[in-house]
């Protein structure tokens, strides 16, 4: 028997394909499954740098690391980090230095992914992000589309379940 698992949208599939004589018999499971976010932190800058100082990011990482904390004890946390300030902004027609930032010169700082049951709960973690002390900061969610995790299924197994 051969074991095969994916997801589509946000359910998880579980497939044991039992040979059988000449057909195969495929027995499975769904069950739902924690949708996962991407949590944009967006800030100010400076006119060559983030406006924060190194006192000030001193400062708040004791806070960054609770908040974070918070999320990977329960299990949520997929990945994060702080995002540099230098970058190179690729266009149809060209290359530029430097970090796209918006009109008021609010730029992305960093990400967070983490998973969730609920959109309300991410926003509720999003509430007490330490970036919201700046002035003109945010915190962007976005919600991520998975991609099946076994592209093997059979074609007649995947016509199915799909």
């Amino acid at each position: 028997s051969e074991i095969v698992d994916f997801c589509h949208h946000s359910w998880k599939f579980i497939w044991w394909v039992l040979p059988h004589r000449s057909l195969p018999i495929a027995i499975g499971i769904k069950f739902k499954t924690m949708t996962e976010y991407l949590l944009l932190f967006r800030n100010a800058s400076a006119e060559n740098g983030y406006l924060a100082t190194s006192q000030d990011m001193a400062e708040d990482m004791p806070k960054w690391q609770s908040w974070i904390g918070t999320i990977a004890m329960q299990g949520k946390l997929v990945h994060t980090a702080p995002i540099r300030y230098d970058s190179i902004l690729v266009t149809q027609s060209e290359f530029a230095a430097g970090p796209h930032k918006e009109s008021n010169s609010v730029l992305v700082s960093g990400f967070l992914i983490c998973k969730s049951d609920s959109l309300e709960e991410v926003q509720q973690w999003s509430g007490n992000c330490p970036i919201l002390k700046y002035p003109n900061s945010s915190v962007e969610i976005r919600p991520l589309v998975p991609f099946p995790t076994n592209w093997t299924l059979q074609p007649w197994i995947r016509s199915k379940i799909l």
